[in-house]
Order: C-alpha cells, then structure tokens, then sequence
C-alpha cells in the first residue's frame, strides 16, 4: 500500500451533508484533555440544552488520575445518558508520526507503556488501540462508541485514515474555522480575541473543536467562551447537532494538503 502524508497545523476541512432539519447545522466536539473543565462543560452543555460528540483517550486527568479509570466512569455515563455521541481518540492518546511500508506506520504514544517513544504500529494494533477505549466506554456506560474517531493533533495520512476504517472507524477532523484555539497561548490568544474569532468565521456544516481540559494554556479557554460561544452562535440561527446525525461521505475529512 502505497500512502501520502498530509501535515497539519492545527486543522483540516470537514465535507458534511446533512440528514437534519435544522438549515444552518454546527457540530460542537471535544477531545479528552486533562479533564479539568470536563464537569463544566458538561454542565454548559445541559444548560443550554446542547448535543456534542467526545473524542476519548485515556489520558492524564488534572486530578491524578485518567480519564477512561473507573473514577469517570459516573461522568461518561451521564453524559451518555445526556444523549451524546462518543468517538474514539486512541487509548494512549497516540501520535501519527510517518508512513512505513505496508499497513504500518511510525506512532508516537502520549502516554502508556511506551509512552515518548516511537513504535511501528501496523494494522492488528490499532484495531487493538481503538478496540480498547470501546471496551472501557462499553464497561463504563453499558454502550460501545460511535464508529467514529480522531488522530490526536488531527495528523493524518490517507493510508492512517483507511487503517483506521479497516477498524470499523470514520475519521472525523475539524473545520478551519471550528478550530476553537483552547490549547494556544493565552497570552498571545486572548479568550475575547477566541471567542469573537470564532463568531465571525463559523459558517454552517462546520465541525468545531475544543478539549476537556487543556495543560499548556494559563486562561482556560471553557469557562469564558463556551457559553457566550453557544448563546452567539444561536442567536445567528445556527443549532448544534452531533457527528452521528450528519449523512458523511466515505471519508468525512477532506484533507488540507
């Protein structure tokens, strides 16, 4: 198999049609993070009555924890019973790195046994990787993932994205305009200059990206955006809606090159 790396900055173009009702569709997603703005979120979310999809991994929590431990298990299942959608983020948060011959790839793990190191990665694991966050999401909720999920830093290749359809799973990306900027430098990026930014160039069909917790930024970005960013975004006649409910294309990403 011969594949072609696509490198991204921080996002790539998602092609959505629509199977809703609603004319002018967002759909608002969050990766795990280190979890420390998850209650808040999910809070939010039930306030203004809002559908999101997750994107899970097991990753370090603020608290000491991860967040696929049975610690969470209480905050996935409620928010399950919310009627959320789940996707899959890889369990030890890994890295696409390069292509390598075949149906292999160079990987780098956040976290986890080898976690910082390179590890070739061919087929069976990462059915393997997946395959373990939908067991601990299936233990911790009674209910397997959405058969969608998300290359941690949005990296890609197209024979990574077919890898991980030959897994049972979609990839789903993010919009140029969706990226939410909650892990940029929060004195460069202030959350005033996020969240205008994001009122301005969201249009319909856009898939909007933010964490549960974000280690690098001082400001956290969800406790002064995420509602004003709801409220702006429906005044201007938009709804939130979750990835399932879109009708994707064979691959729901189109990749910036």
């Amino acid at each position: 198999m011969r594949m072609k790396i696509f490198f991204l900055s921080f996002y790539f173009i998602s092609t959505v049609t629509y199977a809703s009702t609603c004319s002018k569709p967002l759909y608002l997603t969050f990766d795990t993070g280190n979890m420390a703005v998850a209650e808040l979120v999910a809070d939010t979310l039930r306030k203004n009555h809002i559908k999101a999809t997750f994107f899970l991994a097991n990753e370090k929590t603020k608290r000491g924890d991860y967040s696929l431990d049975d610690s969470w298990a209480s905050f996935w299942k409620n928010l399950k019973s919310d009627g959320h959608a789940f996707g899959n983020h890889t369990y030890h948060h890994t890295y696409f790195v390069r292509d390598l011959e075949g149906y292999k790839v160079l990987t780098r793990p956040q976290f986890g046994p080898s976690a910082g190191k390179k590890v070739v990665t061919d087929q069976a694991s990462l059915c393997q990787e997946l395959q373990l966050v939908n067991q601990r999401f299936k233990k911790m909720t009674g209910s397997p993932l959405d058969p969608i999920w998300r290359a941690p830093g949005g990296k890609v290749s197209s024979g990574y994205i077919e890898m991980g359809h030959i897994c049972g799973y979609t990839h789903v990306g993010w919009s140029p305009a969706g990226f939410l900027g909650d892990e940029l430098s929060s004195e460069k990026f202030s959350n005033n200059y996020l969240l205008d930014k994001a009122l301005k160039d969201i249009r319909a069909g856009d898939i909007l990206m933010a964490h549960l917790g974000i280690w690098s930024r001082q400001d956290a970005w969800a406790p002064t955006v995420l509602e004003p960013l709801i409220v702006g975004l429906k005044s201007q006649g938009y709804c939130f809606e979750t990835v399932r409910s879109a009708k994707q294309n064979s691959q729901i990403s189109r990749i910036i090159e």
